[in-house]
């Protein structure tokens, strides 16, 4: 544990440090749904996912994903009716050779939590983990981390496995595996509790 502990705070994730200046610029690319769409409409910012998450916009499909019992059903609706993004970066397209300019953010998702609000809690106190923005996922049952990793330091592959074990050896909490790939994807859901980091409230208001 201790030689991940020391990997993390090569990065942004050192306890104390500000980031504000390094995050608030960083785009990534937003898909329009289906997830068959691998072309990106646009990109954005941190802090316009963020209003998007808190606001109504994915409200009604939310709602209806999470009153769909029958697995399969909930996974093929999901796929057509939310839009998504890829927080690793700029892509062309969607696949990890599709990558134009990197962000420095990773997505780290955890499934079928049993209480969302203490892993809330949890993930935030952690001065190693420098979160950006942090969400219920689309399902209801899981959470999504956006945290922020210091590419000049390791690489995405390299971050992404630093963190997995150091998440798993702390708190014995396994993260997807999908999410070492930097075109993993991230439906938007609805969420009016969205976490924001407070310096990119500030750098934003």
């Amino acid at each position: 544990m201790t030689e991940t502990k020391t990997a993390l705070c090569l990065g942004p994730g050192t306890p104390g440090s500000g980031f504000a200046t390094k995050i608030a610029p960083v785009e990534f690319s937003f898909f329009s749904r289906p997830v068959t769409n691998t072309v990106p409409n646009r990109v954005m910012t941190v802090w316009e996912a963020y209003l998007d998450i808190k606001s109504h916009r994915y409200q009604p499909q939310t709602a209806l994903l999470r009153s769909i019992t029958d697995k399969n059903i909930a996974r093929n609706y999901k796929a057509r009716n939310f839009d998504y993004v890829c927080f690793a970066g700029v892509f062309s397209k969607r696949c990890d050779a599709g990558l134009i300019i990197p962000s420095g953010l990773m997505t780290l998702d955890f499934d079928h939590v049993p209480n969302l609000q203490e892993l809330k809690a949890t993930l935030l106190d952690d001065a190693f983990l420098e979160t950006v923005l942090l969400f219920t996922s689309p399902s209801g049952d899981g959470l999504k981390a956006i945290v922020s990793v210091n590419l000049e330091k390791g690489s995405h592959l390299q971050w992404f496995n630093a963190i997995s074990s150091y998440i798993s050896e702390t708190y014995q909490l396994k993260v997807d595996p999908t999410g070492k790939d930097t075109s993993r994807c991230c439906f938007i859901p609805h969420d009016p509790q969205v976490y924001i980091h407070p310096d990119l409230l500030t750098y934003y208001s």
